[in-house]
């Protein structure tokens, strides 16, 4: 991942706090600081299909933040003090979890439409949409996933051999 080219060249970067069934991103959030990027992570609102992505001010923020029902760690709702990567200048790229995915990019996630509402909004910001990448373990890359006409495609699904 470090070594990506659109790692490399991106500045504003959304990056999701894995869960333990997930690939873990505690390494490569401490990188994009250590290369002076921005961070941005998800903040889900329950009942809802709304996220945002909200700036980190360094990896250590991580322990400042609130657990969720869903045993995530966010920024909490009253947290208004951080920006909106959407309010601001819009994201170079956005590393994406999922349940699985396939070869023609698409990704199966968790049900609720966050990341793809989320990149519905990315389109309508002056930057347009930001370089998708999906992290996955090689046993998540299936033949084919079931996708709506909401679904927006990934551009690259990174994973071990692949």
């Amino acid at each position: 991942v470090i070594a990506h080219p659109k790692y490399q060249e991106s500045r504003r970067i959304a990056i999701f706090l894995s869960m333990p069934d997930e690939v873990q991103t505690e390494e490569i959030i401490k990188d994009i600081f250590k290369q002076g990027k921005e961070c941005f992570i998800p903040r889900y609102k329950p009942q809802s299909n709304h996220m945002d992505m909200l700036k980190l001010s360094s990896a250590e923020d991580i322990s400042s933040l609130a657990l969720t029902s869903w045993n995530i760690l966010q920024p909490s709702d009253d947290d208004t003090a951080r920006e909106e990567a959407l309010a601001g200048g819009g994201l170079d790229l956005i590393f994406m979890p999922g349940l699985g995915f396939d070869k023609k990019g698409n990704r199966l996630g968790r049900g609720k439409g966050y990341y793809d509402t989320y990149l519905e909004r990315c389109m309508k910001h002056p930057r347009g949409k930001p370089y998708t990448i999906a992290l996955a373990f090689r046993e998540q890359i299936c033949e084919s996933v079931p996708v709506t006409e909401n679904d927006v495609p990934i551009d690259e699904i990174l994973y071990e051999d692949c």
